[in-house]
């Protein structure tokens, strides 16, 4: 099982590093999603982890590849600031999935 990480900022990146996780730093929203097409081509990469700022440059196209996808799992992580709340993440996803609002 492979991860790959998708993030906005070098300290992420350099700390994932650190324990084996390969990755880029991306910051526009067409770079995250030709990256991510890349990456869910890959049939070695199990794991996508993508911090909470991509996500959100295209949280349309991460819902519907988590709703449609079985593989890669795309798994999103708070950014270095830990600014968002990533269980409203989930909870937008999840109401995207059952289609009404929690």
């Amino acid at each position: 099982m492979k991860f790959f990480l998708l993030s906005d900022n070098v300290d992420t990146l350099a700390g994932m590093r650190l324990v084996g996780i390969e990755g880029i730093v991306i910051h526009k929203r067409q770079e995250v999603l030709d990256e991510l097409q890349k990456v869910m081509s890959d049939e070695t990469v199990s794991i996508v982890l993508m911090t909470t700022k991509l996500v959100e440059l295209c949280p349309e196209v991460i819902s519907e590849l988590k709703l449609r996808q079985t593989k890669p799992l795309i798994v999103e992580i708070p950014d270095r600031h830990g600014s968002s709340d990533i269980g409203e993440s989930i909870d937008r996803y999840v109401s995207q999935a059952i289609g009404f609002k929690i």
